[in-house]
């Protein structure tokens, strides 16, 4: 009996120990899981920033300037946004690839209204298929799926941009950015009779029938929705070195772009063409508008003339201003008494050399001749 307990004790024993180390290999095996895990989740992370994107705008700048621009893809300088007009390879201008964005529904867009300004609340989403039929672009319905062939995406017709730009002075890293908030394709038609039924109530039919070209705004996207995939799609940027690229992302986030202001974010929410009642006055405007953005950048790392003024009037400043006064007095008088001395010892000897010539010529002995008796 006694050595049927103890080999039963010893099996129990036996079994206990052999299970601890299973119990120990499950623990380890969860251990990798766990770090395959945060491997992965940092692998997305890192995916996330496979293409550098722009720095936020912060929501509390101590200086902020919004304005708006119209770029105008004809010019050289904003060319890398419209060719290719067609696909090639990877390859494709900036609204094919919105156009695809919102097709797939990756990003949202927002109606453009009439005052111009970008409104990104929830109710004035916009319907890519409403876009697409007020614009008169074929598709077709495949399910759920919208269906847009690339001979019918107006990619051709969209010539310029409105874009929203802000420039501030970040306090919390001391630096100023210039970067852009908002995207708005501009679609150049013909003034025809669907153009005048489509957007007759909207612009006026007098307006569209005596253009020959009329400009429509599409929608409005955030920059921070599309910014991650123009970080994927380069762009040529040289005419004369076809190797020299970026990615789109850093052609915005560099201010490759040239633009004229249009309109700035204003009390009165109005445009330079409200109160601008010519071009010239236009054009000076925009300037100014220029020049005074210019000039708070600058300002920024330059000592302003009244502060400069105001550090002459320190303590400091002034005892070592008026140390170099006295220093400068001192050896202005030590100087002149020195020239007086110089002045008076030429005098001195001046004098008596005409004394001593006075003196020699008066006192010469005379010559007399007597006569003598012989």
């Amino acid at each position: 009996m006694k050595r049927i307990l103890f080999i039963l004790t010893t099996l129990c024993m036996v079994g206990a120990v052999s299970a601890q180390p299973q119990k120990s290999r499950v623990q380890n095996n969860n251990r990798p899981t766990a770090a395959r895990n945060k491997t992965a989740a940092a692998g997305t992370d890192r995916a996330s920033l496979m293409f550098p994107t722009a720095v936020d705008v912060p929501e509390d700048p101590s200086w902020r300037r919004d304005i708006y621009r119209s770029i105008d893809l004809t010019k050289d300088e904003n060319a890398a946004l419209y060719y290719p007009v067609e696909p090639q390879g990877g390859q494709m201008n900036l609204f094919t690839l919105l156009f695809r964005l919102l097709n797939t529904g990756k990003i949202p867009a927002y109606e453009y209204q009439l005052d111009g300004v970008e409104n990104f609340q929830q109710s004035n989403r916009m319907h890519f298929k409403d876009m697409l039929e007020r614009q008169g672009i074929f598709y077709e319905v495949d399910g759920n799926s919208i269906k847009v062939n690339q001979a019918d995406i107006p990619s051709a017709e969209v010539l310029s941009y409105y874009v929203k730009e802000s420039s501030y002075y970040d306090q919390n890293t001391a630096t100023y950015h210039s970067r852009i908030v908002a995207l708005c394709p501009v679609l150049h038609r013909a003034a025809d009779e669907f153009a005048i039924s489509s957007y007759g109530n909207e612009y006026g039919e007098e307006n569209l029938q005596n253009q020959n070209v009329q400009k429509f705004p599409l929608f409005w996207v955030k920059y921070d929705d599309v910014k991650t995939y123009l970080s994927g799609q380069d762009v040529m940027t040289s005419n004369l070195n076809n190797a020299a690229r970026m990615s789109m992302d850093d052609f915005f986030s560099t201010n490759h772009y040239k633009g004229d202001i249009y309109m700035t974010t204003n009390m009165q929410n109005k445009s330079l063409q409200q109160y601008c009642a010519t071009d010239s006055l236009l054009k000076k405007e925009q300037t100014r508008i220029e020049k005074q953005i210019s000039d708070f950048e600058e300002h920024i790392w330059r000592t302003p003339v009244d502060s400069l003024q105001q550090a002459k009037l320190d303590s400091i400043a002034a005892a070592s201003v008026k140390g170099k006064k006295a220093k400068a007095g001192i050896d202005g008088k030590a100087s002149s008494s020195a020239a007086r001395t110089a002045r008076r010892a030429s005098s001195a000897s001046s004098g008596k050399s005409e004394k001593s010539s006075r003196s020699s010529s008066g006192g010469a002995p005379r010559v007399s001749v007597r006569r003598q008796r012989h």
